[in-house]
């Protein structure tokens, strides 16, 4: 069949350009850039997409670090898309070694992949181009898109894409990500898809701290060192923090999965002078199942940044960051992922990435492992398995969990969300690896690369399959349509949120250029 034909040619695509996909993955993986300062890393996937032959809009939705390709083949034909992410997070630099240390350079605090979105990317890039490939081989018409996603860990890019319309028009999106937590490993999506997320940063300003007290005696020089001093901006900060620890119980009912999360991005400008700090910023971001939810978290954290600004002689912006969507299911569409991955199989870990897994383990006061990696790394589980496993802790009226911008997608076309195992290693019973070893298992090829191989495999067969399979783009639809009330403006669909720009002007933790070099904002050593 000629189906069959195009998969071969695709998969044959990915095994004779395995190598290029490995050193593609460890140089990105290697940026390590975080949330909306992904320049290098955005850069390069453009300038491979154009050698490739694609269409690209660099700063699409003006986002600098976003990007939209396009590639055509023949006439008409459906419009298949998926995407990279390849933002870090600070906080996370490792090594690609067996030992806790930072890459070369830097320092712990800078940034580092932890997912990881730089073999998330590669993955889907992987399978873009050996689609491509199939189809030219056997002239399968279609269109192909391709999206540079960048700050998902703050869910920033896709609403704001789907707000200016870049998801309209497509037939169907393959979502992958790495596995990030059991029983989602090597399986679907089927029912529980991730939740809505707000997110939010307050900006507290003194503007006029010499009104905090008129002094008594009419002099004019304000603000002496002995004075009084008005509280400024950390103090709201500080309130707002508070606060909003002390009233988290109060926001959200008290079942299901939800999280409120904060980071502080700016504080007082390293001022310790009895002058009043006259700016501080911080981040909040709200995860819960459905956007009355987010709406009603927002209210309260509205409330307390208006109070914690009154309080400390300061006025309070409210710049959004990300209002995305709860995801939605398809299961035409998982269906038909999952039958690709059934028939590419989970991903294998050879004895080279199990001498290294053994030697973590070693250098860990462990006892090396004959199978160091979990069993689930190479196990493939149903979706309805997934799900029903999944569902044991969550109440049954909730429908979303976690979050993740993906879910802007699902509300523009069919979608399907993959998993493929990442590798995560075997332990005793109650211990618990450090967040490192995880980091450096995304960043050794030996370890990481199987993952990126059967993932670009599944996205590629899966895309033909769509390309060549009308009755299934249809059968897809017509779920899209149902759930929806009728399609994109149906009865039940959620039109886009983001009613903001790209936040991108904030204090984003990033790489820097002084003459000590390029390092990380927070610089390595103090000469």
């Amino acid at each position: 069949m000629v189906k069959n034909n195009a998969e071969v040619t695709a998969t044959h695509w990915i095994d004779q350009h395995a190598a290029a996909l490995s050193e593609w993955t460890s140089e990105i993986w290697h940026r390590g850039e975080t949330a909306w300062r992904e320049y290098e890393s955005a850069a390069w996937y453009v300038q491979r997409l154009r050698a490739e032959g694609f269409e690209v809009e660099e700063g699409s939705g003006g986002m600098p670090t976003a990007f939209a390709a396009c590639w055509t083949h023949g006439r008409g034909g459906p419009v298949i898309a998926t995407y990279a992410e390849y933002d870090a997070v600070p906080g996370n630099c490792q090594a690609a070694g067996t030992e806790k240390q930072p890459r070369s350079g830097l320092n712990e605090h800078a940034g580092g992949h932890t997912d990881p979105h730089s073999a998330l990317g590669t993955s889907a890039l992987g399978g873009l181009l050996a689609t491509k490939a199939a189809m030219q081989a056997h002239d399968i018409p279609g269109t192909l898109k391709f999206f540079g996603e960048p700050a998902e860990k703050v869910r920033g890019s896709k609403p704001i894409h789907a707000a200016k319309g870049f998801y309209d028009g497509l037939d169907a999106m393959i979502s992958f990500h790495p596995c990030y937590m059991l029983p989602l490993c090597n399986t679907v999506n089927w029912d529980t898809h991730c939740g809505a997320a707000y997110a939010m940063v307050y900006r507290f300003v003194c503007d006029a701290p010499e009104t905090w007290l008129k002094r008594a005696d009419g002099t004019p020089i304000p603000q002496a060192h002995s004075a009084v001093r008005a509280p400024g901006a950390n103090d709201a900060l500080f309130y707002m923090y508070n606060a909003s620890k002390a009233l988290r119980d109060s926001m959200l009912p008290h079942m299901g999965g939800w999280s409120i999360s904060e980071a502080i991005l700016t504080a007082g400008q390293a001022t310790a002078d009895n002058l009043p700090a006259r700016i501080a910023e911080i981040q909040y971001i709200i995860r819960v199942p459905t956007v009355e939810l987010a709406e009603q978290a927002t209210l309260i954290l509205d409330r307390n940044a208006d109070a914690a600004s009154r309080l400390a002689h300061c006025r309070v912006e409210r710049i959004w960051v990300s209002k995305s969507r709860p995801g939605l299911a398809n299961h035409v569409m998982a269906d038909l992922v999952y039958d690709k991955l059934a028939a590419v199989g989970a991903p294998k870990w050879g004895e080279k990435a199990k001498a290294i897994a053994r030697e973590i383990q070693s250098n860990l006061g462990l006892q090396p492992m004959a199978e160091p990696f979990l069993l689930d790394c190479e196990t493939l589980i149903a979706p309805q398995e997934a799900e029903r496993i999944l569902r044991r802790d969550l109440p049954p009226s909730q429908v979303n969990y976690t979050s993740d911008d993906y879910t802007d997608m699902c509300w523009h076309t069919p979608t399907a969300r993959l998993y493929i195992a990442r590798p995560m290693l075997n332990g005793p019973a109650g211990f618990a690896y450090p967040d490192w070893v995880l980091n450096a298992l995304g960043g050794i090829p030996e370890t990481i690369d199987p993952m990126v191989i059967c993932a670009s495999k599944t996205i590629a067969h899966s895309m033909l399959e769509l390309l060549q399979n009308a009755e299934a783009r249809a059968a897809a639809m017509k779920e899209f349509e149902e759930r929806t009330g009728g399609g994109v403006g149906g009865t039940k669909w959620i039109p886009p949120l983001a009613d903001y720009e790209a936040p991108i002007g904030l204090r984003w933790p990033e790489y820097v250029t002084t003459v000590r070099g390029r390092e990380w904002w927070i610089p390595t050593a103090g000469y």
